[in-house]
């Protein structure tokens, strides 16, 4: 057997195929992941949706300030750069035998051992055998002792240059690493899951907590109060000497901001400053121009900070449930669903009680009063404004030009129209529609999304169809129907009064009268003779007994058609049971099945843009979806906030039964984070029943079988065990 020998390459002459396949490591996975996007596809997106968007303010920007394109750039000449060196090396790897057999030639003064080395390496690559005993032995001329090397250059491993190795390596890892893992470890500590600061979770878990009601007021004093917006927090917040004049006049033009109350830090200069300024852009109030960048990072930084604060009052309240202590008082839902109508404030630029008809261009405060007080028609909502018929709507907007028409129309189509279908189960139980008390109930919520102009397309074809028939004579039947949003009129019920009733006729049967009746009143009209009664009387008599036996054969028939009806009754009811018992085993797949889908697939977050004239972000279509009782004015499952709704998601809420058996109506809530007026409510009813006993003798229980058979086959042994000692005794 061949030894082992280990040899080191002091001439580093391997170091090229280490470092092609160092670099080949680093380069190709980076350009996977780190090749910039094509950018003219987002210019090609920005064009599509000008139509629409144009008037954003997002977008607005995006074009006056297109997205800086040095980091892509770099990007690009590093990758390039690091490819560049890869084919470099691979270069040289080819290469490497002619310079080496060039070099090292007996003929040319060469070492004669390192060319019969670099002769056996080529042989390995062109000849088969070789290359054979190359993969098999490691050595193109079969077994031979094992030399291993260190594929590094020759001035690394050189005594002369071990103090600057020794310094290079110490640099490394001792300097560099442990600056920059540190620097990293320092940032992410001071930030949660959502890059939230870990302070600012802080002052809402407080400031919630003392106030158990927020009304809005209070919500955007507490909101602005965020150490985001603190420049000793946030090196992206800034402070300006011109904020000391600017701030205070915005103040005095807004009358509603408390500076008396000392209550750090939402009265501090930072805190005051972000406060005023979103509470200009609520109001849609113009602000001098050093301000405005400020103000866009205010509004950038809300959807994030009213989440976060979303999730506060949810662990306060979960808190609040597990705790029994009467101190620890849960904030209320109004809290809660003030913090939403915030978000949609803030991504709007409107008040509280401001219309939503404010979210479409074009309309402003002026002319909103021609739309809201109409004679006609009273549109409050965009729902009511997309219900209208073309004609209707043209002619309430008939203060906008024809080209500021068609552009509230094409705004107005690509606002959300999301439908939701509700189903309540118990899920990992025998009976998933029977929901008892302490049990889990699972509410399997469909949303699907459509654009309003998907859906008033829809009622218009509708419209057209059902006015189709009016040119045959029935368009006055037709009149009356109105679209889907809208509720149909009702005309006045008919009284009693109005209602003629109509002469009963007289029928002309005859009763049946006795047979000596019968008999006279054939006399008297001249068919009675006494043959001709005989016969008479003798065909009743036959009829009579026909009549009899028809009547035995019906009830002959009639009892096998019960026992058919019977048989069919059962069939039909084993078939809708094997297919209720196939629903209910699919529906257990489908959910399986989703589950491990929600595990295994990351869907995108970007959804559907939002249409808002005032947010200088672009905004993703988000949903908040809950269940509350509103009766009671509590929180019954966790809001779960849906980011990847495109057309069609389905989301499963989880809330424990009540604890008494009843009728409990709930309430199903699908509120936006962008849109004001568009939130879908559904009602919920669960009726609860007791729960089951727990069977006592169960047959997977009943162990007193096993014990008889136990106990008969050890009663049976020791019978034979003792008739085996007799028979051992009688042989002695």
């Amino acid at each position: 057997m061949a030894g082992q020998q280990f040899q080191y390459d002091d001439s580093g002459n391997t170091f090229f195929y280490f470092l092609t396949s160092f670099v080949g490591l680093i380069v190709i996975p980076a350009t996977y992941y780190l090749w910039p996007r094509d950018q003219n596809a987002e210019q090609t997106r920005l064009k599509n949706i000008r139509k629409v968007y144009g008037r954003c303010l997002w977008y607005r920007l995006r074009l006056l300030k297109p997205q800086p394109n040095v980091i892509p750039t770099i990007k690009k000449i590093i990758l390039l750069a690091g490819w560049a060196l890869f084919l470099f090396l691979a270069y040289k790897i080819k290469k490497q035998y002619r310079l080496l057999s060039l070099k090292y030639h007996p003929d040319k003064g060469g070492d004669e051992v390192m060319f019969m080395r670099i002769a056996k390496a080529y042989a390995a690559l062109t000849d088969e055998e070789s290359r054979k005993n190359w993969e098999e032995y490691g050595n193109p001329d079969g077994p031979q002792a094992t030399s291993s090397g260190i594929a590094l250059p020759a001035w690394i491993v050189d005594q002369k240059n071990s103090i600057l190795v020794l310094l290079v390596y110490g640099l490394a890892f001792m300097v560099i690493l442990p600056v920059v893992v540190g620097s990293w470890w320092y940032r992410s500590i001071r930030y949660s899951g959502d890059q939230i600061l870990i302070r600012t979770t802080q002052i809402y878990t407080y400031f919630v907590y003392k106030t158990r009601n927020m009304d809005m007021k209070r919500l955007i004093m507490v909101l602005a109060g965020a150490s985001e917006f603190d420049p000793q927090y946030n090196k992206d917040a800034t402070s300006r000497p011109a904020d000391n004049i600017q701030i205070p006049q915005l103040i005095r033009e807004i009358g509603s901001i408390n500076l008396k109350k000392n209550e750090p830090p939402l009265t501090c200069p930072y805190s005051l400053k972000a406060r005023v300024l979103l509470l200009s852009h609520l109001a849609r109030m113009k602000i001098p121009e050093t301000l405005e960048e400020d103000q866009q990072f205010v509004l950038k930084k809300c959807p994030a900070l009213l989440q976060e604060m979303v999730n506060v009052i949810c662990q306060l309240i979960i808190m609040a449930r597990s705790r029994e202590e009467r101190e620890f008082r849960a904030p209320t839902l109004g809290s809660l669903e003030n913090c939403m109508k915030l978000s949609q404030m803030s991504v709007q630029g409107l008040q509280q009680f401001k219309s939503p008809l404010l979210q479409l261009p074009h309309i402003e405060e002026d002319n909103l009063r021609r739309v809201s007080n109409h004679k006609k028609f009273k549109i409050k909502t965009i729902q009511d404004l997309v219900s209208l018929k073309e004609s209707d709507r043209r002619n309430l907007l008939h203060f906008l030009e024809d080209e500021k028409y068609e552009e509230v129309m094409a705004v107005l189509g690509s606002f959300p129209f999301v439908t939701m279908d509700i189903k309540s189960q118990v899920l990992d139980d025998e009976d998933s529609n029977n929901i008892t008390v302490g049990s889990l109930v699972t509410v399997l919520v469909k949303l699907t999304k459509q654009t309003m102009a998907e859906v008033f397309e829809k009622e218009q074809s509708i419209c057209a169809a059902e006015e189709q028939p009016a040119e045959d004579g029935q368009g006055d039947a037709n009149k009356n129907k109105s679209k889907g949003w809208q509720q149909k009129s009702k005309g006045p019920k008919k009284t009693a009064k109005s209602k003629k009733k109509k002469p009963l006729k007289k029928k002309t049967a005859s009763v049946p009268l006795p047979q000596t009746k019968q008999q006279k009143q054939k006399q008297a009209n001249g068919i009675v003779g006494s043959e001709a009664a005989i016969k008479e009387n003798e065909d009743d008599i036959s009829d009579k007994g026909s009549d009899s036996e028809e009547e035995e054969t019906n009830k002959d028939s009639q009892s096998e058609k019960d026992d058919g009806s019977d048989r069919d009754s059962d069939r039909e009811q084993d078939e809708k049971q094997n297919k209720d018992d196939e629903a209910e085993w699919q529906e257990l797949q489908q959910s399986i099945q989703r589950k491990e889908r929600a595990l295994l697939e990351t869907k995108s977050k970007i959804t559907h843009p939002v249409y808002s004239l005032y947010f200088p972000e672009e905004k993703q279509e988000w949903w908040w979806l809950y269940i509350a009782d509103r009766k009671e004015q509590t929180l019954i499952s966790m809001p779960y906030h849906v980011c990847t709704l495109k057309d069609m998601e389905e989301v499963e809420l989880k809330f424990p039964a009540p604890g008494k058996p009843g009728n409990y109506q709930y309430t199903v809530y699908l509120r936006s984070d962008s849109y004001m007026g568009l939130d879908q409510i559904k009602p919920l009813k669960l009726e609860v029943h007791e729960a089951k006993p727990v069977p006592e003798n169960h047959p997977q229980w009943d162990t007193a079988i096993e014990g008889d058979v136990d106990q008969e086959d050890s009663e049976g042994f020791e019978d034979s065990f003792e008739e085996e000692e007799e028979e051992e005794d009688d042989d002695d």
